[in-house]
């Protein structure tokens, strides 16, 4: 019954403009805060572990106000993977950092952009690849109606998708040897061997060593980047920031800790549009308690 729902619950969301998406979506996040959800816990113990020393009202209304984007987060993506191309970019209504693309994509060395949960991280990929050749790792969605609809969606303005596998980790290099941007999600939590402890918010979090593998070899640039909401569903400020050169560094814990500085340093910018009932600190270093 559910997959049989999800066509045309997906295409019925898909024709609402952006600023209704973002009131149903907001709806189904303030839901979420009011009543006892794993994604109020889980974004209430996130929160006090990265800021400590913030007053307990403060934490309480980034909650709610985080878990309402996360809320249009999930309404607003059917619209943006039927919107056409040019109407993605007339979405976009300011850029910071753009020059640092361009100079980046004019060196021909490819680039590494990393694009964590923060923001409209769907609108990220959908909108560079109206400007720029990227391919862009990702994970596969459990509901087989789902994974046609978002593989096709994600892919309409230009991306080309591959999997979190071997051949997906192949394409990556492929396409940066031609001069190409490659998509990440630099905050995802890694596989078991696949990463490293380092230091996000000061905690220790397991984070994935592609992205700065990648980079080392060629010291390709690395760039961060976020769609922000803007008010009223008035469409998005999209940010580039570059990564510091200890993304470069043969210490894997050092790599990864730029790494997740730069997360950081973007999501102290906009606390409220970060995922934070995400699960970032799920895997702990030997002998640590859990969090969740």
């Amino acid at each position: 019954m559910r997959t049989r729902l999800i066509r045309p619950t997906l295409k019925l969301l898909s024709f609402l403009p952006l600023w209704a998406t973002h009131w149903l979506g907001a709806l189904v996040g303030l839901a979420a805060y009011l009543f006892p959800t794993r994604m109020r816990h889980v974004t209430g113990i996130n929160l006090a572990i990265c800021y400590p020393t913030r007053h307990e009202k403060w934490r309480r209304r980034i909650a709610r106000i985080s878990l309402m984007e996360t809320g249009k987060s999930l309404i607003e993506a059917p619209h943006l993977w039927r919107v056409p191309a040019h109407r993605i970019s007339s979405l976009v209504k300011m850029t910071t950092g753009q020059a640092l693309m361009d100079e980046a994509i004019a060196r021909n060395q490819g680039v590494i952009l990393a694009a964590p949960h923060l923001g409209c991280w769907e609108l990220c990929g959908l909108y560079v690849a109206t400007k720029y050749p990227i391919t862009s790792l990702y994970r596969r969605s459990r509901q087989p109606a789902l994974e046609a609809i978002m593989h096709a969606g994600r892919e309409h303005t230009g991306a080309r998708l591959v999997p979190t596998e071997v051949r997906g980790i192949k394409s990556l290099v492929k396409a940066l040897d031609k001069g190409h941007c490659v998509g990440i999600l630099p905050d995802q939590v890694p596989n078991p061997g696949n990463g490293v402890y380092a230091p996000f918010f000061g905690i220790d979090a397991y984070t994935m060593m592609l992205a700065t593998r990648l980079a080392s070899k060629r010291r390709t640039p690395v760039i961060f980047t976020y769609a922000q909401r803007l008010r009223g569903g008035a469409g998005y400020h999209v940010h580039y920031r570059p990564a510091t050169t200890d993304v470069y560094d043969p210490d894997p814990v050092v790599a990864a800790a730029a790494v997740n500085l730069g997360v950081e340093n973007m999501v102290r910018e906009c606390p409220e549009q970060y995922a934070w009932s995400y699960k970032r600190f799920k895997d702990r270093p030997p002998g640590e308690p859990r969090f969740y």
